[in-house]
């Protein structure tokens, strides 16, 4: 005969691992965390990856290069110079024990809670986008996409005559 406590200590259990597989972070609710972990950490070396300090430095250096929502992941996280901060140790640490991104980016937004709320922005379809209907802001954006700039441009017809004059260069259609 089984005990009452017996089946209540096995219901807590059940209940508790339905709770834990409901609230886990999923990559949508974290997309800019889970890319950039997944990414840098593809990016190691088995004998970088068993060191957090060094895991530190390739990550800073790693942070050098980024842009937009992955140059403020890596402010939050203490990658770049200018950052206030620093939660390197609950990137490096768990990286170094081989630990998978989702789990990382948990760590990470108990830490700060802002590093979960960064979203990449939707990528515009160059084919078949009216250019004249985007705002500035998005033209200046698809020029920094492409590393380019719009000297002396004043009116947003001038940034949609630069983006049409690069075009064929970042815009390759298929035949």
């Amino acid at each position: 005969m089984i005990s009452f406590s017996a089946v209540f200590i096995q219901l807590l259990l059940v209940v508790s691992v339905i709770i834990g597989a409901i609230s886990a972070l999923k990559p949508e609710d974290c997309e800019v965390c889970f890319k950039v972990v997944e990414k840098f950490g593809n990016s190691l070396s088995a004998d970088i990856r068993k060191d957090p300090k060094k895991i530190e430095d390739e990550f800073r250096k790693f942070c050098k290069g980024s842009k937009s929502k992955e140059n403020r992941f890596c402010y939050y996280l203490g990658g770049l110079d200018e950052s206030a901060t620093g939660i390197l140790g609950e990137l490096s640490k768990p990286l170094s024990w081989s630990m998978p991104a989702d789990k990382i980016c948990e760590k990470l937004k108990k830490k700060d809670n802002q590093i979960c709320d960064l979203r990449f922005d939707k990528t515009i379809d160059l084919k078949t986008v009216d250019l004249k209907k985007l705002k500035v802001r998005d033209l200046k954006k698809i020029l920094n996409d492409w590393d380019e700039t719009c000297d002396g441009c004043l009116e947003k017809s001038d940034f949609i005559k630069r983006i049409e004059e690069l075009k064929p260069q970042y815009v390759h259609s298929e035949l």
